[in-house]
């Protein structure tokens, strides 16, 4: 019991030390150079922002002017900001898998069925900011935590909520 709890333990403790976001950029870009940013345009357009839309944008908005960058309009900013939810699709297994099996001696047989399976489709958050004049992505942040259409609307909150703020302690980058 206690090996199984020691186990226990060190797989929540490297659980807990693992990033939920990757990010990358461009390393010969001087991010200190950046004052301004805004979202770009094009970026997530339809006639109506979504429920999810809504929480990511507040939550990119919170983080950036936690870093002292200035809202401006896009035609102003330094940076221009965009994100996307990109849907990827997962295998789930449910259930039990079901078997039996005989045998004697050092001989025997087995048969087995894997447990169901179902697909499920999830969306990872990706953030992108580019530099307003050459159009270039300088750095982005993804998640590999997803938003589901099974979490209630709290919980896509508070987790866009906390993926986004994971994200911006990445930026500027070669501040860790």
């Amino acid at each position: 019991m206690m090996r199984f709890l020691m186990l226990a333990l060190v797989t929540l403790a490297m659980t807990g030390c693992a990033s939920n976001v990757v990010t990358d950029y461009n390393s010969s870009v001087v991010f200190g150079n950046y004052s301004s940013w805004a979202f770009a345009s094009g970026t997530n357009e339809s006639s109506f922002t979504s429920l999810d839309g809504t929480r990511v944008r507040s939550a990119v908005e919170r983080e950036l002017n936690r870093k002292a960058l200035r809202q401006v309009p896009e035609a102003e900013a330094d940076l221009l900001v965009s994100w996307q939810i990109v849907p990827e699709e997962r295998l789930e297994q449910t259930g039990l898998g079901l078997g039996f099996g005989f045998g004697s001696g050092n001989f025997g047989w087995a048969l087995s069925a894997p447990p169901p399976v179902r697909e499920i489709e999830e969306g990872k958050l990706v953030v992108e900011l580019a530099d307003s004049k050459s159009k270039e992505v300088v750095w982005r942040a993804a998640s590999r935590r997803y938003l589901n259409e099974n979490q209630s609307p709290e919980t896509r909150r508070e987790l866009i909520d906390e993926v986004v703020a994971e994200m911006f302690t990445k930026y500027p980058p070669g501040l860790d």
